[in-house]
């Protein structure tokens, strides 16, 4: 893995915000909405550190998928010749960093469609997940966030590919922990009813510039991979 990846999971989050507030923004707004009341605390203050408990729980499921494909990953390396097998996984990624950089770009969607993916193991987590709604406490919030961050995904399942390119499961906790700490501002902002950063990720240029930056680390990759070959 190289630091692009780490930068690349990073810009994915950030400017992931639209699909993020489309996916779970609804979510944190309606547990914001019914949150305990604190009478004795600043009620910005208390609301903030809910979302936090919430959100540091999603980002804890992110890295915890990125450390079992990754180590997935690792243990299918055991049975293909090493250098072949991390050559595929750097072209692997190469072609997803490229592919993600064109949907934050607006110009292909094709992410979005592996979102199908995932449904058949969320309709065993969202019975669980939909007990811990409402909002007790913040160690409630903490597990609400972990169980809802298996929340079917498209572009969770994209960076998730990124973790299995990466080859072992530390690298690949790493890129989904990068990925939710960019989901993070999209997130919180919208959990406190703040829309300038969403604004701010929708524009056009800043998508652009933000998605051909994406498919430049992804040329980069492949590129490193091809010279490899030679």
């Amino acid at each position: 893995m190289n630091d692009f990846s780490l930068i690349g999971a990073f810009i994915v989050g950030v400017m992931g915000a639209g699909h993020c507030i489309g996916m779970c923004g609804g979510l944190v707004g309606a547990l914001s909405a019914n949150l305990p009341k604190n009478s004795g605390a600043n009620a910005l203050v208390s609301q903030l550190g809910y979302l936090l408990s919430y959100n540091s729980g999603r980002i804890i499921s992110y890295a915890t998928a990125g450390a079992l494909i990754g180590g997935s990953a690792s243990a299918l390396g055991v049975l293909f010749d090493a250098d072949s097998y991390l050559l595929v996984l750097r072209i692997f990624a190469g072609l997803m960093m490229i592919i993600t950089g064109l949907y934050i770009a607006q110009l292909w969607a094709g992410v979005v469609q592996i979102e199908r993916i995932g449904k058949l193991l969320w309709q065993y987590i969202a019975p669980i997940a939909n007990k811990f709604i409402p909002i007790k406490n913040r160690s409630h919030a903490f597990i609400a966030g972990a169980l809802w961050g298996w929340l079917p995904c498209g572009l969770v399942y994209s960076m998730l590919t990124w973790a299995v390119a990466a080859g072992n499961p530390l690298e690949g906790a790493l890129i989904m922990l990068c990925f939710g700490l960019g989901t993070l501002p999209a997130l919180l902002s919208a959990g406190i009813a703040a829309s300038s950063f969403s604004r701010w990720v929708q524009k056009k240029t800043v998508r652009i510039i933000s998605g051909l930056a994406l498919i430049g680390f992804g040329v980069q990759t492949l590129y490193v991979a091809i010279n490899q070959l030679n």
